[in-house]
């Protein structure tokens, strides 16, 4: 069994002080745009550590959400004409508060998220990194000259700042990528509309405060970083449906993803979508097997198995299916499952009671299609336990086509599928609807690069002897299919975050046409 009591190794600390350090309250008002408000539904944020109550959040109103665009329209006409190193220069030093407030905020985020400590503070980290790699990207933003058919005419691309950028956010990581998206767009010279997810408030307050206060301190209007908490009726489907909001970045689910997309697209709009998937990881008779374990157990175990990048099919070749089952059941058995807070977890509680449900759900289907599970599966209860959340990873044999196995269930379950030759697991690997990250472990440079061909992983994301998660800010980060196509971070990726014009200036006292086509006298 995994060892699952609680470790010993706590680290105390009082969640009063760190709300007062982090300027949270018993109430918060969850709308920002230079002053805070929220008038509408009051919502509980709750952790999935114990279950229980950590603060109360106001929401908005439909007249508040308005009220949030227009003033954050107000402050992009300002913001637009500031010089881009400039808007840099303010970005780096939120990079700067966020290294102040790394331990603080990631200790906010495994209070509301679940993730162990290691994992929250990650999660600032990134924050970080993204703020460095934007500051470094505000004096990038190149157009290009163009060579011109017509004499004394010169043309060249140019990019403007886009406007109002909607940012949509998810409980996985509920900071991470709002910097993802705030941090390139307001290099950019855009402002950002936040719609965090309702389950994990808390964290999206503290951070716009850190926002806000940065902002203040460089006489920066702070509505350029909005923040309005609310529900899809009163903020998600005004937010998708508003022509105001250009851009509609989204994090979460296919189905919820499915749903913004068609409504932005309805109006033109565009949007930039961060979806399921459904990772998997080929092994193949050469990789080095301490690797492929330490790579599969961190992707699928690594916050309960709720990453969008998680690990959940392992298609292992049939001749060391047998050691790498032995291996993997033995490594889940040293995973201690508790509370997040204390420093020898590893793995910590889902983020609700529904995602066990769904967990047990999924383990049961696996079942009536034919699949085995070779170790875990349980929801654990007990002291040490509280809340109804904590469960045991699971280890399970499967075919590729079971139907379950097509599907992303958000939780630590891992798939062990057999193979016989590298096209059949590639084929495998392309069978699902979501195409976002994928690996495999080998030593043998042709089965690399055939995995890496045009005619190998579909992912947005494929690596050879490193697993599915943990993706580094400085590669494009995201995936096709039922993934949603969109693209964050990576060398070009401010452009999705600006409207590019093409110019031609005519220097001549001609006026010749394109194409060589004459128009009357001319």
């Amino acid at each position: 069994m995994a060892k699952s009591s609680p470790s010993k190794k706590k680290n105390s600390f009082s969640t009063a002080a760190l709300f007062k350090k982090l300027g949270l309250r018993e109430t918060n008002a969850g709308v920002f745009c230079g002053e805070w408000m929220g008038s509408g539904k009051t919502i509980n944020s709750i952790s999935p550590i114990d279950g229980k109550v950590l603060a109360k959040i106001k929401q908005a109103t439909p007249a508040e959400y308005e009220k949030v665009v227009q003033r954050a329209l107000k402050a992009f006409e300002t913001w637009r004409n500031v010089p881009a190193p400039k808007r840099g220069e303010l970005i780096r030093q939120l990079g700067n508060a966020l290294r102040e407030a790394k331990q603080d905020l990631g200790r906010l985020v495994t209070l509301e998220a679940g993730k162990i400590q290691a994992e929250g503070e990650g999660e600032v980290q990134e924050m970080i990194d993204i703020c460095d790699f934007a500051v470094g990207l505000s004096r990038q933003l190149y157009g290009l000259t163009i060579a011109s058919e017509r004499p004394q005419h010169r043309m060249m691309e140019q990019w403007h700042p886009l406007g109002l950028v909607g940012v949509i956010t998810s409980f996985n990581f509920p900071i991470a990528v709002w910097a993802w998206n705030s941090a390139l767009a307001a290099v950019c010279g855009n402002c950002t509309l936040w719609k965090p997810s309702g389950q994990t408030p808390l964290t999206a307050i503290a951070t716009t405060k850190i926002a806000e206060r940065v902002c203040r301190e460089n006489n920066v209007d702070p509505a350029i970083f909005s923040l309005v908490s609310g529900d899809a009726e009163t903020v998600g489907n005004r937010l998708a449906s508003d022509p105001r909001i250009p851009l509609v970045s989204a994090t979460g689910s296919t189905r919820m993803g499915r749903q913004v997309g068609e409504v932005v697209s309805r109006r033109l709009g565009r949007s930039l979508l961060e979806l399921g998937g459904n990772n998997a990881i080929i092994v193949a008779p050469s990789a080095s097997m301490d690797l492929a374990v330490r790579a599969i157990v961190f992707g699928a175990v690594g916050t309960a198995g709720q990453r969008c990048t998680s690990t959940r099919r392992v298609f292992a070749h049939e001749s060391i299916v047998p050691q790498l089952t032995e291996r993997l059941i033995a490594a889940y058995k040293q995973v201690r499952i508790g509370n997040p807070l204390d420093s020898g977890t590893l793995m910590g509680p889902l983020i609700n009671t529904k995602s066990v449900e769904a967990m047990q759900t999924a383990i049961k289907e696996l079942q009536r299609e034919g699949g085995k599970v070779l170790y875990g599966g349980k929801q654990l209860s007990g002291a040490g336990y509280p809340g109804g959340r904590y469960v045991e990873p699971c280890i399970a044999t499967a075919r590729g086509n079971f139907k379950i196995v097509h599907e992303e269930t958000f939780a630590p379950i891992l798939y062990l599928i057999s193979y016989r030759d590298l096209d059949e697991a590639i084929a495998q690997n392309n069978a699902v609807p979501q195409g976002l990250s994928s690996a495999i472990f080998t030593n043998e440079v042709r089965e690399a690069e055939q995995f890496l061909a045009c005619c190998g992983s579909d992912c947005g994301i494929a690596n050879v002897n490193i697993g599915t998660s943990g993706a580094e800010i400085g590669g494009a980060f995201g995936g096709d299919k039922d993934t949603g196509g969109g693209r964050e971070s990576g060398s070009d990726s401010w452009k999705a975050y600006m409207r590019r014009q093409t110019v031609t200036i005519n220097y001549s006292t001609q006026l010749p046409l394109a194409q060589g086509i004459t128009f009357g006298a001319a």
